[in-house]
């Protein structure tokens, strides 16, 4: 959509420069853009022309900015939320509709909620070409701010995607996501409403490597209870840690929005007390589009498929 818009009103060699003063490199911009480093390099080699102004520095075999080119990155930054907010005004006084709408969310976000969200715009919106796209969180921000997808659902705790500290994105709250403690049918505790982590001293643990957001959100809410979990299994896919508590090789936990329908042998019981770990999903749209109609009515669309999800996910317990 903003890609759409903007080549109307903003010069796209200006929107190339941007991307280049987020990612740093010639190879990532083109990654980002879509276009070959060939073209991206000719359009910022042209707009220093058009300008007469030298925006970029030859340092080794990489390129900076510089302190022109850096001024030019952040004055640029009202200008395109001003032009994003006249035209998606102008698309709801004129009804229309953009070519193309992108979509984009890590794994699970991706699966509950981006998928039934383009199914609704494709029967609701035929002219568009609606595409979704699977990645980080911080891969979808930079893919919003780069102008190939419209809104991104992202988990705002994780440090690689602090949406809140950029002023270019507009954040929309869809849902806190409780981790949920998955155990086998024959746990001693996989009959109860819920479960304290105080409850779960001396288990076998499964969970992501050191490093990763979720390893971190797990270890932190034992650290808070004050509990040293034994953690004998890592991995990385939600299909592998629900096969390992299937066939009794640990306990795990899996946030309310993954799905574990047609599990053999798991049970989903959510974790009482304070110390709950809870991840915070929103949607994200870069500032000034969120009135545009297509937006607008992705984010209803979100808002209420997030409130349904967390009570249907407790429903799908054997």
């Amino acid at each position: 959509m903003g890609t759409v818009q903007n080549q109307c009103m903003i010069d796209r060699r200006i929107l190339t420069l941007r991307t280049f003063a987020s990612c740093g490199s010639i190879a990532a911009t083109a990654e980002l853009t879509g276009y070959s480093p060939s073209a991206v390099s000719a359009q910022l080699r042209e707009l220093q022309q058009s300008l007469g102004m030298r925006l970029l520095l030859k340092e080794g075999r990489g390129l900076h900015l510089t302190a022109t080119g850096r001024y030019l990155v952040e004055q640029t930054d009202g200008l395109i939320e001003e032009c994003d907010r006249i035209t998606s005004t102008m698309a709801s006084v004129a009804g229309s509709t953009p070519i193309e709408f992108g979509l984009g969310g890590f794994s699970t976000a991706a699966s509950s909620l981006l998928v039934p969200l383009a199914a609704e715009l494709r029967a609701t919106q035929p002219k568009v070409t609606v595409r979704v796209v699977e990645a980080s969180p911080s891969r979808c921000l930079d893919l919003l701010l780069a102008e190939r997808i419209d809104l991104a659902v992202v988990v705002a705790t994780e440090a690689e995607a602090d949406v809140g500290s950029d002023s270019r994105v507009e954040e929309t709250r869809l849902l806190d996501d409780p981790l949920d403690v998955m155990l086998p049918l024959d746990h001693r505790l996989a009959e109860n409403s819920s479960v304290s982590l105080h409850e779960l001293v001396g288990e076998v643990w499964i969970t992501d490597a050191p490093g990763t957001a979720y390893r971190a959100l797990f270890s932190a809410a034992f650290t808070a209870v004050g509990v040293n979990p034994k953690v004998q299994h890592e991995v990385t896919e939600w299909e592998t840690t629900t096969a390992l508590v299937g066939a009794g090789m640990g306990l795990g936990l899996v946030p309310r929005l993954a799905s574990l329908a047609g599990s053999e042998n798991v049970r989903r019981v959510p974790i009482s007390g304070p110390a709950r770990p809870t991840r915070r999903i929103v949607a994200a749209v870069r500032r000034g589009t969120a009135t545009a109609p297509i937006v607008a009515a992705s984010l209803a669309h979100l808002k209420d498929a997030a409130r349904r999800l967390l009570s249907e996910r407790l429903a799908e317990n054997p």
